[in-house]
């Protein structure tokens, strides 16, 4: 059975190919494409080459060509229908099952598209040729628009007493032009009337560039009537899981690596016609989880653009609190504050592009610092605000899915709370000084630690308690005797750290003689420094993490344990290494 072709094609617009091929070659940016060694043979020069703007690899040592289906079944060895359940699933689409639903869904998918296409191209039509339109392209006129604005983004009108529902139902059933959201029923006379009558239609279109949805503005001046609409969601139209213009920004994200998302429709078509393409605007909603996830696909940088309005600002709040949650140590999200009363679209027409770029540059401010500041402001000097402003960054900064970004963000707000109460931030260690780190060098770090096993960074933890607790573990030797470790360099450094203790009755950090290298290397990495140092003198907790991490640990080993038992049983069939493999899984629950 064959895919059907619109799933394939999602698919290869979604990811880009270097995207794909990255997460096996080490790809390096040369001009237009990406080099690197070929995966298809053992090379030092690279001869493997991956261009996203034509979708295809080529590796001139192999002659191997193809897309990103063909990479990944030749480098991992899978079926075609393997591979575009792996990509699917890298993309966040669904998978296709040939099941009956996904049939119906097909066939009901392109009965929706065809409604759209027609009713797209119908009323664009109509606002460029039909004379009842005057008035709405004298408000684009008045707008900064031209002809082809209209053209570029398909932009139509609804007039006041449309009948292209009647055309329309000649072709489908009422049932699907029901659920398409474009009509409504109207119940006093039992008739389907136009949901866009009377406005200007903006189409919304999916990743590929097909109508899934419409936006509508008003042309009349009436308080009670919604300036602006969008249709409702259906089965194929999801507002948190689209943007407006990203069929188009998308294609300059090869030559560009930063996007401005806005929030009005205006605003796209304003930047994009004084020569800013790289913009996407939100649906009405608040900004999705989802939403930002989609354009980290494509951008390394989003610039987050709100009217610089009351409502504008609590928008790009609301915003910040959402995205960051999706903040990564390659990606950037930022947010620009244009002047009271400003768009984008009215301070782009005003000024141009360049004074526009010029702007963002100097006055852009990273996600973190906006939060920060904004919460600062809304903060007192006395205790308890403080303390709720503390509690409301850190409950912030927990929200984050990336550790290492999590981290830094974190020692950011702490570093920052702790200058405006200098007075209760003695230093952590007495002996030992650590500067924290900007969040300039989350790259570094998170390139650094990649090359760590979880198992390190969990010995770290137990080294960087005993090495700031050393007073405590002089009496209780016993506490920390047994444990094992099974990094080479750490279980010297446990060594080390027992044998000291049992000669030496008031021991301290800088007589132990360890690598300074070493020491540096934990105090960097243990994952528990966090909280240690929020629990720094409070020893029963020390001794409850301390016992935390040796469970970790003994877990570890009956984990490794089974293992090799698992693996030595698959061979022998023996009873008494199924029994062994039983008593010890026994354990780990207990543990």
């Amino acid at each position: 059975m064959k895919y059907p072709k619109e799933y394939l094609d999602e698919i290869k617009t979604r990811l880009k190919v270097s995207a794909v091929v990255s997460r096996t070659v080490n790809l390096k940016k040369r001009g237009k494409e990406f080099v690197g060694l070929s995966p298809f043979k053992t090379e030092k020069t690279p001869s493997f080459t991956v261009n996203d703007d034509k979708e295809f690899y080529h590796c001139f040592a192999t002659s191997e060509h193809g897309n990103i289906f063909d990479f990944v079944m030749k480098t991992q060895n899978l079926k075609f229908g393997e591979a575009v359940k792996f990509l699917a699933n890298l993309a966040g689409m669904r998978p296709y099952t040939f099941s009956k639903q996904d049939e119906e869904r097909e066939k009901q998918w392109k009965e929706y598209s065809s409604i759209y296409i027609q009713y797209v191209q119908f009323y664009h039509e109509e606002i460029l040729k039909n004379e009842e339109s005057s008035n709405a392209r004298e408000y684009l006129k008045k707008r900064n628009l031209t002809k082809e604005e209209v053209k570029k983004f398909k932009i139509g009108y609804v007039k006041r007493k449309p009948s292209f529902y009647e055309e329309l139902k000649k072709q489908f059933s009422e049932k699907i032009l029901a659920e398409c959201g474009l009509f409504y029923f109207d119940e006093k006379n039992k008739i389907f009337l136009e949901r866009f009558r009377e406005r200007i239609v903006f189409p919304i279109n999916n990743i590929s560039g097909q109508p899934i949805g419409i936006g509508g503005r008003t042309l009349q001046d009436k308080s009670y009537i919604a300036k602006y609409i969008n249709s409702p969601e259906t089965s194929f139209f999801k507002k948190g899981s689209n943007l407006y213009n990203l069929d188009l920004a998308r294609k300059f994200s090869n030559k560009i690596d930063h996007v401005y998302l806005v929030e009005g429709y205006m605003d796209v078509i304003g930047l994009s016609k004084n020569g800013i393409e790289n913009v996407v605007a939100n649906l009405g909603t608040s900004l999705t989880e989802k939403q930002i996830l989609i354009l980290n696909q494509f951008f390394n940088d989003i610039i987050i653009c709100f009217d610089g309005d009351d409502s504008g600002y609590k928008a790009a709040l609301r915003a910040a609190e959402n995205s960051i949650k999706e903040l990564k140590p390659e990606k950037k999200i930022s947010f620009l504050f244009l002047p009271e009363k400003e768009d984008p679209d009215s301070f782009v027409n005003k000024n141009g592009k360049d004074v526009f770029i010029k702007f963002t540059n100097e006055n852009k401010v990273p996600i973190y610092k906006f939060i920060f500041n904004h919460y600062k402001n809304e903060t007192n000097d006395d205790p308890s605000s403080l303390a709720i402003f503390e509690k409301k960054l850190r409950f912030v900064a927990n929200t984050i899915k990336d550790n290492y970004i999590k981290k830094y963000i974190l020692e950011y707000f702490l570093e920052q709370i702790s200058s405006l109460t200098p007075y209760s931030n003695l230093p952590k260690f007495k002996n030992y000084s650590k500067k924290t780190k900007s969040l300039k060098t989350t790259q570094k770090y998170f390139n650094e630690s990649k090359s760590l096993s979880s198992i390190e960074i969990k010995e770290f933890s137990l080294l960087f308690i005993l090495l700031n607790n050393l007073n405590i573990f002089r009496t209780k030797i016993d506490l920390i005797e047994n444990i094992k470790i099974f990094t080479n360099e750490n279980k010297l450094i446990l060594e080390k750290v027992l044998d000291e203790l049992k000669i030496k009755g008031n021991l301290k950090l800088e007589d132990l003689k360890i690598d300074k290298q070493l020491i540096n290397k934990i105090f960097k990495f243990a994952s528990i420094k966090h909280i240690l140092n929020n629990n720094k003198n409070d020893e029963q907790k020390i001794l409850e993490l301390l016992e935390e991490i040796k469970r970790d640990l003994k877990n570890y080993e009956l984990e490794y344990r089974i293992e090799e038992l698992e693996s030595r049983f698959s061979k022998d069939l023996s009873e008494s290494t199924f029994n062994e493999i039983r008593e010890l899984k026994k354990l780990q629950n207990i543990n």
